[in-house]
């Protein structure tokens, strides 16, 4: 797929309009939110419904989705957001959603996108568009150095995401992207010890298009993480949800002996790509035992994500994306109408609760399996 809007897997950029600066982190346990019952290495992608949403609506999102049981949500975060010039950083937006995780007792996993499916960054204009030859390890260790300094709710990074179509069709250039991946592990080791660093995988894409021997020439890092959703190759649902568990079955086989992690894992309820409500919710079981039979080879399990969109909304340009937005979702899209018509609707109707608010049948599973993994 051509990577046209920032993020990975299946999911959307969900874009938030929001102050500058009216929202910094703080240590602040007064306010935590603290779940009965929490489980670190389970995930939610929390999203707005609304392109755009105000402070207090998107606290009531976090704290409904806390609710839950999970431990952790992913957030979006791009360099050229974070560094728009070289060494000054600009901390308004991340500090916002930093802050939102904080406080309801979030871990954060960190999509930092060098690699972006078919493209690469976005990078800042500081930097230009350099082949992953000349992007230059300091630069990296640097940027992500101050981020993990400054949010030390962050323990886990991902790199590079639908890894696989980077590769695809230019495979004399894994090499460098491992030496380089190298370098920046190691760089980040040093000062981050406990923050764990890998690359991310569509499952689909690699089934689907047989890359399998992307991901194991790329057995780096501390795990090796996934999306997935039941999809072929246009974007149409071709998997009941005992088929798609046995899809994720050979994730454990792909990482050998690494831990496996999965980034974003979806089920669409848009009768229009095959899907219901009935069928998430069986999934939302089927992956849940999934997660259960590997808990210990799992560095973290995600799933995608708390809430619809509008029919439409669903496709960001890059350019739309730039330094007046928060970024707390990921997508991907191909270049082929027909397949931007699927996804489109795929993602718009990927959440656990409609556009309206209310809750899908999988949102009180969701509730359940999480609570039954305590």
């Amino acid at each position: 797929m051509d990577k046209k809007i920032l993020g990975v897997g299946i999911g959307i950029a969900v874009v938030i309009a929001i102050a500058a600066g009216v929202f910094g982190v703080s240590d602040n346990s007064s306010t935590n939110i603290t779940p009965q019952k929490t489980n670190e290495k389970i995930g939610l992608v929390i999203n707005s419904p609304n392109q755009s949403v105000s402070l207090p609506e998107l606290d009531e999102i976090y704290a409904t989705a806390s609710e839950s049981g999970i431990g952790r949500s992913n957030v979006y975060l791009f360099w050229n957001l974070v560094e728009p010039e070289r060494g000054e950083y600009n901390w308004q937006y991340s500090d916002a959603l930093m802050s939102f995780n904080q406080k309801n007792n979030l871990k954060v996993t960190l999509y930092f996108s060098i690699i972006n499916g078919e493209t690469l960054g976005p990078f800042p204009n500081w930097i230009g568009k350099p082949p992953l030859q000349s992007l230059g390890e300091e630069r990296v260790i640097n940027v992500l150095d101050a981020i993990l300094s400054r949010y030390d709710i962050v323990d886990t990074v991902i790199l590079a995401g639908e890894t696989e179509s980077q590769f695809r069709y230019y495979e004399q250039n894994i090499p460098v992207y491992k030496e380089l991946f190298i370098e920046i592990y190691d760089g980040i080791k040093e000062k981050h010890p406990d923050v764990k660093i890998g690359n991310a995988f569509a499952l689909h894409q690699v089934l689907n298009k047989n890359l399998r021997y992307i991901v194991t020439d790329l057995d780096v890092g501390d795990f090796i993480a996934f999306s997935y959703s039941p999809v072929d190759t246009v974007g149409d649902m071709v998997k009941n949800p005992q088929q798609a568990k046995e899809e994720l079955e050979e994730i454990i086989d792909l990482t050998g002996d690494r831990k496996a992690a999965i980034f974003e894992i979806s089920w669409s309820t848009s009768d229009f790509v095959g899907g219901s409500e009935e069928s998430q919710t069986e999934f939302l079981e089927k992956s849940f035992e999934f997660y259960t039979e590997h808990e210990s080879e799992l560095e973290f399990f995600t799933w995608y994500r708390q809430n619809d969109k509008p029919e439409g909304t669903c496709a960001f340009d890059a350019q739309e994306i730039g330094e007046d937005t928060l970024t707390v979702g990921g997508s991907g899209f191909g270049s082929s109408e027909h397949v931007i018509e699927r996804l489109n609707h795929y993602v718009c109707k990927a959440g656990l609760f409609d556009v309206n608010g209310n809750p899908k049948l999988g949102w009180n599973e969701f509730k359940n399996q999480i609570q039954m993994t305590n």
